[in-house]
């Protein structure tokens, strides 16, 4: 039975979320039907444009995505500090992107700052109590992938004719609670095209976050704005971000990715880069992991101390992944 999402998410313990949906009808809704031969490629760039966009509105970044034939892969961030410094007119504006609101929020979103003065002390009162619950919307997964979703589910019945879910009711979630889970989650997902045999190498992989970063830094030089940076290694009063080096990523994915396709589980090239030493991870277990991430972890994911925080902070009776993560990531 599934769990609720209150005993998932845990922002105390981690702001890093793997999350999964997956479509309900037939078998490739966002791929090529192999029964009529028609294409529907072109809705996975629907899910990749509302993916990117949606950051600009919550104050939750994407650290990694894979658009998929029939479902879709994201590793979200919740910026919880982000979402607290926003102003009553900014929660409201960003809410206003994607929902009406209430009369209320837009007669003082329809008001110059120097106007809202005029409003009533009750009006105000209620301003300010629907912006505390927009704010809580605004850095909640549920409602990120609800608005994801429930666009793409439109869109795709118009143009089936038809009507009913186009994704599964519920998503995935998994939560990620260090380093160590983070990286080899992302780099399952930047590889889920490899894996499946539908890309060659990570730069041609479409529909994937690492196929964004790698273009933007042939193109620009610099990161695409529209997911989360890599700053560099874990340090004191480190900008918000990644605690990697992409480039240090980036050849961790390609040289994973080779291992996978020529079949080489447990024999690691020599170039490897040392990210893997400093997080205390033997080859034969990463491999494990960026193959059969979602296979071999069915809940939160860190060592077993972390996972300790997690279950106390959630009241839950036992420790998640256990003998997975001690077996994997001790």
């Amino acid at each position: 039975m599934p769990r609720p999402r209150e005993f998932q998410i845990s922002l105390s313990d981690t702001p890093y979320y793997h999350c999964i949906s997956r479509c309900v009808r037939k078998a490739f809704l966002c791929g090529e039907d192999k029964q009529t031969h028609q294409s529907y490629e072109h809705r996975r760039q629907w899910v990749e444009d509302k993916l990117l966009f949606l950051p600009q509105i919550f104050a939750i970044e994407v650290c990694a995505y894979a658009v998929m034939s029939n479902h879709t892969h994201l590793v979200l961030h919740v910026n919880e500090q982000q979402a607290l410094n926003w102003n009553t007119t900014e929660v409201l504006t960003r809410w206003h992107k994607v929902f009406k609101g209430t009369l209320l929020t837009q007669k003082y979103q329809s008001l110059a700052e120097n106007e809202r003065d005029t409003l009533s002390q009750s009006e105000l009162l209620a301003i300010e109590q629907t912006t505390v619950i927009y704010r809580k919307r605004l850095m909640d997964i549920s409602w990120f992938m609800r608005v994801l979703n429930e666009g793409i589910a439109r869109q795709a019945n118009k143009e089936d004719n038809c009507t009913g879910r186009f994704w599964e009711g519920r998503f995935k979630c998994q939560a990620l609670l260090d380093e160590s889970a983070l990286l080899a989650c992302m780099a399952y997902v930047d590889l889920n095209p490899v894996r499946a045999k539908i890309a060659t190498t990570p730069e041609n992989s479409n529909y994937t976050s690492v196929k964004q970063r790698i273009k933007h830094i042939i193109q620009n030089q610099q990161q695409p704005s529209t997911l989360k940076p890599f700053v560099g290694n874990s340090r004191k009063d480190m900008p918000n971000g990644i605690p990697f080096e992409l480039n240090e990523y980036i050849e961790l994915v390609e040289v994973t990715g080779r291992c996978i396709r020529e079949d080489k589980a447990g024999h690691i090239n020599n170039n490897l880069p040392s990210i893997l030493t400093r997080l205390s991870i033997e080859p034969e277990s990463w491999l494990i992991m960026t193959k059969q991430f979602t296979k071999v972890f069915h809940g939160a994911v860190g060592n077993e101390h972390v996972l300790q925080n997690l279950s106390e902070n959630l009241q839950l009776k036992r420790r998640p992944n256990l003998s997975s993560c001690r077996r994997l990531l001790a």
